[in-house]
C-alpha cells in the first residue's frame, strides 16, 4: 500500500478533499456566518491546495496546512467591502446527537442552534478558538500555529471566550428556560 505521499497530485487532493473537505467548509462557515460562502471559499481552499501541492514542505500536517489556508481566505472575504455589506441570514450548523424520539432530536436541534447562535455572536477573534478548540479538536498549539498567536494568548482568547459565551448563555436564561 502506498504512503499519502507517494500518491499523485491529483490523488492525494481528492483524499484531502475527503478527508478535510467537511472540516473546511465548517471552519469557513464559522467566519462567514453563510452556507454558499463557506462552500465557495472551501472549493478556493483546495483550488490553492493543488497549485501549491508540490511545495508542501510537511512543517505542519495537512490539516493544519488546509485550514491556515482557509482561516486566511476567510480573514481575506471578511475584510473584503461585499462581504461586509452582505446580510447574514444562515445559522451556524452543529451535529445533533443521535436520540431514539423525534421530540428528544427536536430539543437537540434547538439547543445546539441556540447554543450555536450564541458562539456566532461572538467577536471573530474568540470565536475562532472556541470552534478550533471544541469543534475542530485541535490543541492550543496547533491554534497557536494555525493563527499565527502565541500559545499565551490563544490561552487567554480561549477563556475570554468561554467566559463571554457564559455570560451570554446566562443572560438569556429566565428559570431555567433559555428566552429565544
Amino acid at each position: 500500500m502506498r504512503t499519502r505521499d507517494e500518491l499523485s497530485k491529483d490523488e492525494r487532493l481528492e483524499w484531502l478533499m475527503t478527508e478535510y473537505g467537511q472540516s473546511i467548509a465548517r471552519l469557513a462557515f464559522t467566519y462567514t456566518k453563510q452556507k454558499q460562502l463557506s462552500e465557495d471559499i472551501a472549493q478556493e481552499v483546495f483550488i490553492k491546495c493543488y497549485q501549491k501541492l508540490d511545495e508542501f514542505r510537511h512543517e505542519s500536517s495537512y490539516k493544519t496546512w488546509l485550514y491556515s489556508i482557509t482561516v486566511n481566505l476567510c480573514k481575506d472575504k471578511l475584510k473584503s467591502w461585499t462581504f461586509r455589506n452582505i446580510i447574514f441570514t444562515d445559522l451556524f450548523s452543529t451535529l445533533t446527537k443521535t436520540t431514539e424520539s423525534p421530540e428528544a432530536k427536536l430539543i437537540d436541534f434547538e439547543n445546539n442552534r441556540y447554543i450555536s447562535e450564541k458562539i456566532i455572536s461572538l467577536p471573530i477573534k474568540y470565536r475562532e478558538v472556541i470552534i478550533l478548540y471544541y469543534y475542530e479538536e485541535l490543541s492550543y498549539n496547533q491554534i497557536s500555529e494555525l493563527l499565527n498567536i502565541k500559545l499565551s494568548i490563544i490561552k487567554s482568547r480561549l477563556h475570554r471566550a468561554r467566559h463571554l459565551l457564559k455570560k451570554k448563555l446566562e443572560g438569556s436564561k429566565t428559570d431555567g428556560e433559555y428566552v429565544q
